[in-house]
This record gives C-alpha cells, sequence and structure tokens, in this order.
C-alpha cells in the first residue's frame, strides 16, 4: 500500500476503497506528556487526589505557621518539595516512559480501518478499533485512549509524523469514522 493513498478493497473491488495513513516519528518526551495530560483530564480521579494532596498540605503548613507565628524551616522546605513533586509528576513520568520506549528507534505507524499497526526496530503492536474508547486531539498529537477504566493505555499519534498536510485530514477522518471524540 503506498504511503496515505486510497487502494482498493481486501477483494479488489471498486467502490470499497479504504485510506491508510502512515506516520513515522521518534517518541519524544513531550508526546507522552501530552497523552498523560490528556488521560489526566478524562480520568479527573489523578488531578482531583493531587489537589486534596496539596490543599492539605498547605493546610498543614498555615497550621503550623500560625501556631509557631512564623514559618518553620522543615515545614516550609516539606511543602515545597510537595509542591515540586506534585507539579513534576507527569514530567517524571513522561521521563520514564521515554526511557522504555526511547532505545527502540524510529516509529512506523499505520492507521487503516482495520485499526492500528505500530512497528519499531524491535517489535510490531496491532490494535483493533475496539481497543479504544476514544480518542482527543490536541494541538500537537491526536491521543488515543484504552477502554479499561483505569485508561492505562494510551496511543500518542504526533501531527510531526504524517508525510503530507492531507494525511492529517485522512486521519482525523479514519479516527472519526472508527471511535470517538472524548
Amino acid at each position: 500500500m503506498g504511503e496515505g493513498r486510497s487502494t482498493r478493497g481486501i477483494d479488489g473491488t471498486a467502490g470499497q476503497e479504504h485510506t491508510e495513513v502512515r506516520l513515522t516519528y521518534r517518541p519524544e518526551p513531550a508526546d507522552t506528556l501530552a497523552g498523560l495530560r490528556v488521560r489526566e483530564r478524562i480520568k479527573r480521579t489523578g488531578l482531583v487526589l493531587r489537589w486534596v494532596f496539596l490543599t492539605l498540605w498547605v493546610g498543614h503548613w498555615l497550621f503550623s505557621t500560625v501556631r509557631h507565628g512564623a514559618a518553620d524551616v522543615v515545614s516550609t522546605v516539606l511543602f515545597v518539595f510537595v509542591v515540586l513533586v506534585l507539579w513534576g509528576y507527569p514530567r517524571i513520568q513522561a521521563a520514564h516512559v521515554q526511557r522504555l520506549v526511547g532505545w527502540q528507534g524510529e516509529y512506523r505507524v499505520s492507521v487503516s480501518p482495520a485499526g492500528i499497526t505500530c512497528a519499531n526496530d524491535h517489535s510490531t503492536l496491532s490494535q483493533r478499533w475496539a481497543f479504544f474508547q476514544g480518542y482527543r486531539e490536541t494541538a500537537g498529537h491526536f491521543v488515543l485512549l484504552s477502554r479499561d477504566p483505569n485508561i492505562m493505555c494510551l496511543d500518542v499519534l504526533p501531527k510531526r509524523g504524517v508525510h503530507d498536510a492531507g494525511d492529517l485530514d485522512r486521519l482525523r477522518a479514519l479516527l472519526d469514522e472508527h471511535t470517538t471524540r472524548v
């Protein structure tokens, strides 16, 4: 099949044309971070827990400061540490995922009516559309979310991986046809 070109159906009949879109890219931490942010917005549980945890730490710090009449050095250092960890947690996750996938080389992804196939120098993964609950488009990515309740699997398709500008429209049409926007 040609890259991003229409082809005849498997049985060779005209009129049943299928479009395949191919992407080629090297994964970057920003790709994973975009996927994690989308998942966080969809699930909301992690976001709520982070805000509750931060609120508890703010309350602890304020209570300690009011009780002692001045800001306690240990409480202040711990409070700053908690804020930095909560802010940096998605970035730490993205860096960890990058260590896992970055060494695998260039990713070659094929999106077709049958599903998504991703190949690199060491593996090939095929996923049918039933695997996904939906997708969300960001400024630079298409993020596909798995059906499991915790959304443990994400497929992040960076827009920079398409070969032609028209491929983005074909990719969007394929995603709209086989899964829903969430």
